[in-house]
């Protein structure tokens, strides 16, 4: 038998929720599945297949060096596990050795989250120590800069929709105070589009997942400063072992990476365009009243924003629509203000008529 959701016994999934892990992030090509099967059907030296797509992706996107990984938090924690051990083999294998007295890791406190995992445990897994700045709702280059002592080995940003958004330096500021102490930019640009400007801007390790905006198989992308890399492929002997990533999925992401420079991915445009007639036809059932918003992190993405108003609330109508096969899970981030998000980039307008209609039954039960 093929695969299929009944093999498994398993729910259809109409994904308007955005490229989130627990839904599998996003679909991938036929371009990409066949550089995958390339991948599954032939040997290599991996540590020159890793190396050598490396220095491929590199030269695409203009830095000095890249590697791929198994996940963007993967990438945290090797690039953290680098910068201390600074190419030492002896703390390759041992990681955690009381002889390295730089562990410390400088976040902005509004970039603690959780995203999944909190973004301290990856720090830790690497043998870092987060090392706070500023406030929750604030955090300058000054908050960072006061915060670096003889054990910093680094700066951390979180350039994502999870964290505090205002009032908090730019990747160019923390940049600017991290080489004014001679220290590394670590960026953590996961779900971001541009694969250019965080390097650009100052970062030394700029971290991307394959399978969010560049729509790959699961992976991740560090790029940067060659001596940086070397240190991160040294982790492959040390915690990135149990990280490493496969043949079949370094050549599809590699792929992936090249189809994105080349295509790009849809733009707010079009988003908009195919928003209007789902939006026309949600406001057409009876408490519920929907418009189009962008993003809140400011990126070119737009979503259908659905506010509840009748006798049920947003999470019960939430709750409803992950109950049915198809299960349609949503964006819940605003669920306690009455409001349901719907991420339409890996949803199609077959899909999305199966949303109104479903929103139309459980609007209509008592």
């Amino acid at each position: 038998m093929t695969v299929s959701y009944e093999k498994f016994d398993l729910k259809e999934v109409i994904n308007a929720s955005g490229r989130m892990t627990i839904l599998g992030v996003s679909k991938v090509s036929e371009n990409v599945m066949a550089a995958q099967r390339f991948g599954g059907e032939h040997f290599f030296e991996m540590a020159d297949l890793s190396e050598k797509t490396g220095a491929y992706l590199a030269k695409l996107l203009k830095v000095e060096d890249a590697q791929i990984v198994s996940s963007a938090s993967a990438g945290i924690a090797q690039s953290v596990a680098a910068l201390i051990g600074e190419g030492d083999s002896y703390h390759a294998y041992h990681p955690y050795t009381d002889r390295i007295v730089k562990r410390e890791i400088i976040l902005p406190k509004g970039h603690n989250v959780d995203y999944g995992t909190p973004v301290e445990v990856m720090v830790a897994q690497g043998g870092g120590e987060v090392v706070e700045a500023g406030y929750a709702n604030m955090c300058s280059p000054e908050h960072v800069e006061m915060m670096i002592t003889k054990k910093t080995a680094a700066i951390l940003y979180i350039k994502s929709h999870h964290t505090v958004q205002k009032s908090m330096l730019s990747v160019a500021e923390a940049a600017e105070v991290a080489h004014k102490h001679n220290l590394p930019l670590i960026v953590d640009a996961a779900a971001e589009e541009d694969l250019f400007k965080y390097v650009e801007a100052g970062g030394d390790l700029v971290i991307y997942s394959g399978a969010k905006a560049i729509e790959g198989p699961s992976a991740g992308l560090v790029i940067g400063k060659k001596e940086y890399i070397q240190w991160l492929r040294l982790q492959g002997k040390g915690v990135g072992r149990a990280m490493k990533i496969g043949k079949d999925n370094i050549l599809g992401f590699t792929q992936a990476i090249e189809d994105y420079l080349q295509k790009g991915s849809e733009d707010g445009a079009s988003m908009q365009a195919r928003l209007t007639l789902f939006i026309t036809k949600v406001n057409e059932i009876n408490g519920l009243s929907a418009k189009i918003v962008q993003d809140g992190a400011g990126r070119d993405i737009y979503r259908g924003s659905v506010l509840v108003a009748g006798e049920k609330s947003a999470k019960e109508v939430i709750a409803e629509l992950k109950a049915e096969n198809p299960a349609v899970y949503t964006r819940e981030y605003q669920a306690n203000n009455g409001i349901i998000e719907f991420d339409i980039r890996s949803v199609n307008a077959s899909e999305m008529e199966k949303i109104v209609k479903r929103l139309q039954e459980i609007m209509l039960e008592k």
